[in-house]
């Protein structure tokens, strides 16, 4: 509820009614806020799915055509649209998914730094000259649209990540179709809505350009399976994203995953301790411990381990926990009942191990205390993500050590060390050191921009979203050789004389 005791459904029901759109009649989910339903969304069925990939078929033809430029013009209207609605779409965010309303915020911000992205990137999709070895020839290598791009996103970011591939989908000329969670229908009803004003003010775009299929996992296997789609991205679990790569890979298509994390941060005896606490308190706690950088493991020297923990209890045992429609509220709810039950039988197994655990108590509804739990060693659980606010502590005593540590589970994609020894600093930046997608020095391993690749290593999949030369991913290479004399000398010498 807000400050006026409006359940934080009826609050989500106004807002789309303020966006100009309409829920279907019934009741939605529970807003992890309060337990209020939610609008209800139109699910889509598999007969309808069908209709939609194929008009992003048809879409294609038209789109592949338009100069990037053009299309970078469509970004640039969805951009301008979601500066607009910022403040409507980021409040929906926050009462639908349960995070910070600053980080609803900066949600949408995320989606309008990647349309801008887009825009730029849209005159720099470039291609390469090559040296030939045959005379008068010359070779180059092209880039050109792939084709429908199906994106299958996680409840934690229910719009960024969608528009993380999305921009980069449509700028590289192909059409997009879109799956949310199923745990995040209403955020995602709206941003597609907002896109489809872009596309309309859009010459060269066409119906089903971008399309939401709103439902469960029989969605998210239909596009996988799909041939008429070249491209799956999926957000989620490690074990989602196992299956949908095999889905796509008996069919030989392309599939970019995004899976799970189990971050660590590595804290050595140089660390700067009043900055080692920020960064670890928001790494761990941030969106109530369901990111997938989320810092889950938090390596520490013996020779500062006394210094560091009783700051570190204190700070967890006084981070602002509720409402986060509230600006002063740190965290949030957990997402849902299943969360909250993994939650507590995650550290009803650390007790069994022996872990000493501080927080991590069951408020109400789905609101925790985070938990930070001392560890002596490296467990199976410890291997394991479990999506909520579990810091794992545990002691080190060389850097080789620390790093091992680090290494030492199924994830790959987030990592952290707090250290001013820039021996140890290049240390774990290098070929020996972290193994993860992401590797930050002096901060937390969340809170990544957009400018740089997204993505990880091992069973985070190995895909890479947003910045850099992500943009490949979406797009197919061609390498073209032109003859421009008379003769047709071969390669490698090879004569063949008629």
């Amino acid at each position: 509820m807000d400050r006026l005791g409006r359940p934080a459904g009826d609050q989500a029901a106004e807002i789309l009614r303020e966006l100009g759109l309409r829920s279907v009649p019934g009741k939605g989910l529970p807003s992890p806020i309060d337990g209020s339903p939610l609008p209800a969304i139109a699910e889509t069925d598999l007969v309808g799915l069908t209709d939609m990939v194929a008009r992003a078929g048809q879409s294609f033809l038209s789109w592949r055509k338009a100069p990037p430029p053009q299309r970078g013009e469509l970004l640039r209207r969805f951009s301008d649209i979601l500066r607009g609605h910022k403040a409507l779409l980021g409040r929906l965010v926050t009462i639908e998914s349960g995070k910070p309303i600053s980080e609803g915020l900066g949600e949408v911000q995320e989606m309008i730094d990647i349309c801008d992205f887009a825009v730029g990137l849209s005159r720099q999709l470039y291609g390469l000259t090559i040296a030939s070895e045959r005379p008068e020839h010359h070779m180059r290598e092209m880039w050109h649209p792939l084709g429908p791009v199906a994106i299958i996103s996680a409840f934690n970011f229910p719009v960024a990540v969608w528009a993380w591939n999305a921009a980069l989908a449509l700028v590289c000329g192909n059409p997009v179709l879109w799956k949310p969670s199923e745990k995040t229908p209403v955020s995602a009803f709206a941003a597609q809505s907002l896109l489809q004003r872009a596309i309309a003010a859009t010459p060269q775009a066409s119906e089903g350009l971008s399309s939401l299929a709103v439902g469960g996992p029989a969605l998210g296997a239909a596009l996988a399976q799909d041939t008429r789609i070249p491209l799956v991205s999926a957000t989620g679990s490690s074990a989602m994203g196992r299956s949908v790569g095999t889905a796509v890979a008996e069919r030989f298509g392309r599939s970019l995953l995004e899976l799970g994390g189990n971050a660590a941060t590595i804290v050595t005896p140089s660390a700067d301790l009043d900055l080692a606490v920020r960064a670890i308190a928001f790494g761990a706690a941030g969106t109530t411990g369901q990111r997938c950088t989320t810092l889950r493991r938090l390596i520490v020297h013996r020779s500062i381990y006394d210094a560091l923990l009783p700051r570190l209890k204190s700070v967890f045992q006084q981070l602002p926990i509720g409402n986060p429609l509230d600006d002063e509220t740190l965290l949030g709810p957990l997402i849902d009942r299943a969360a909250l039950q993994g939650m507590q039988e995650a550290l009803a197994t650390a007790r069994a191990e022996g872990g000493v655990i501080t927080g991590g108590e069951h408020l109400h509804g789905l609101y925790v205390r985070p938990a930070l739990v001392e560890m002596a060693r490296q467990t199976d659980l410890t291997r394991k993500e479990t999506f909520a606010p579990i810091l794992y502590v545990m002691p080190y005593t060389t850097l080789e050590e620390a790093i091992c540590l680090q290494r030492d589970v199924p994830q790959g994609l987030s990592s952290s060390i707090l250290t001013n020894d820039l021996r140890e600093a290049e240390a774990f930046l290098s070929a020996t050191g972290s193994d993860c997608g992401i590797a930050n020095v002096n901060m937390g391993p969340s809170g990544a921009e957009i400018g740089g690749a997204f993505g990880g290593e091992k069973e985070t999949g190995g895909g890479r979203e947003s910045g850099s030369d992500a943009w490949k991913a979406y797009m197919r290479r061609q390498t073209q050789s032109i003859n421009y004399g008379t003769q047709l000398p071969l390669a490698q010498g090879i004569s063949f004389e008629i």
